[in-house]
């Protein structure tokens, strides 16, 4: 249940940021959303605001005409005299994924073609507002991975590690702990090469994987000898994927308070770093050192979500901060469907100072939604597969 739990309260935090920013720029550009939506359908709350108050809506199925069909089940008006309602609908779906906010005169994934050309409509508003608009969900999340970077450096500061070859943890099931090496224990040889910092051991270590290594360390002023068979991990470096050799310890640390500023500054060096490290790994997977098959999808995303909740808040937090940026990055993407293939065509007609025609447009958009859904069934595959391997 913690993992269940875990991927609904990142995953609607990220979309409801990210749709918030949609509304709140199309709002402040004079656009009329017509439905903001959390979540996949079919709803199950609505709320719309109206005249005089707010209308709710509770949705089940019900029987109509002979035949069960999912409508409403409860209908009341909370009354508020003399309100002008916007008759924008807020809805919450039942199913925890995606969501959008619907405005008035938006050629989209919906296929919606009413356009009457108003000056509330979301096509009859200049370039920059387009934009704007367009751009803000994206915006929203890079301000969320920022905020959340923020405060988990100035909470908790930031860690000093020791330089000294001494084990402070080991990792379960990992080689170091399988052979006996304890917590206290200073490295002080390996393959009989002296060792006098913690990063004169990494790189002897991380240049052997799966490699028999000699280790001397001292405990209680004794030296002792330890022949261990090193395992592995992956990492990018230089635009691909590396294998480290790895034992399965770490090094002692401390935390420094930080200052606010410094805080903000350690905030927009994370959220840059992690949007650094996602093109590196979509080059690595355009260049062919990586494979979709590496790819995570929404099972990967709520098992992460799970262990990282269980190892505690800022785990969690930081892991929703990371997805966030990935959020941010995959849907700037100029791939028909998401927010930058719809600002890639809007700046297509600003060039040629003419809108592209309805159906031209359309077409666009089915093969943009129709590669997203193939590349989703793609991920959830390897994400299924990963879980039988």
């Amino acid at each position: 249940m913690t993992t269940l739990f875990s991927f609904i309260i990142i995953i609607g935090v990220l979309v409801t940021i990210h749709e918030l920013g949609h509304f709140f720029a199309a709002r402040s550009v004079g656009v009329y959303v017509e439905k903001f939506s959390i979540g996949a359908p079919p709803r199950v709350f609505s709320i719309t605001s109206v005249n005089d108050g707010w209308m709710l809506k509770i949705f089940f199925y019900k029987r109509v005409n002979n035949a069960f069909k999912w409508a409403p089940v409860y209908e009341t008006l909370f009354k508020k005299n003399n309100r002008i309602g916007s008759n924008t609908e807020y809805v919450i779906a039942l199913l925890p994924l995606g969501g959008y906010v619907k405005m008035a005169g938006m050629l989209d994934e919906s296929m919606d073609t009413t356009i009457d050309n108003q000056e509330h409509e979301f096509m009859s508003k200049p370039l920059w507002a387009k934009i704007w608009i367009l751009s803000a969900g994206v915006i929203m999340n890079t301000l969320l991975a920022f905020f959340i970077f923020s405060s988990i450096a100035y909470l908790q500061g930031t860690p000093k590690y020791s330089s000294e070859p001494i084990v402070a943890e080991l990792q379960e099931d990992r080689p170091a702990k399988i052979a006996g090496i304890l917590p206290g224990d200073q490295i002080i040889e390996i393959n009989n090469l002296e060792i006098s910092t913690w990063s004169d051991m990494t790189k002897i270590i991380h240049a052997r994987p799966e490699k028999e290594i000699n280790i001397k360390i001292k405990r209680d002023g004794k030296i002792k000898d330890f022949n261990i068979k090193t395992t592995y991990t992956l990492a990018p470096r230089d635009g691909r994927i590396d294998t480290l050799g790895i034992i399965g310890i770490a090094p002692y640390f401390s935390y420094q308070d930080l200052s606010f500023s410094k805080s903000l500054s350690i905030g927009i060096s994370r959220t840059l770093s992690s949007f650094g490290l996602i093109i590196s790994s979509l080059n690595m997977l355009f260049s062919g050192s990586a494979s979709v098959s590496d790819l995570g999808g929404p099972i990967m995303i709520a098992q992460l979500a799970g262990q990282t909740a269980e190892a505690g808040l800022i785990p969690f937090f930081t892991f929703m901060a990371l997805l966030s940026v990935n959020l941010a990055l995959l849907n700037i993407l100029p791939i028909p469907g998401l927010d930058g293939g719809h600002i890639f065509l809007h700046l297509v007609e600003g060039i040629i100072r003419r809108p592209i025609n309805i159906k031209t447009r359309m077409v666009v958009q089915q093969i943009g939604v129709a590669f997203l859904l193939v590349f989703m069934v793609t991920v959830i595959f390897s994400d299924i597969a990963r879980l039988f391997n």
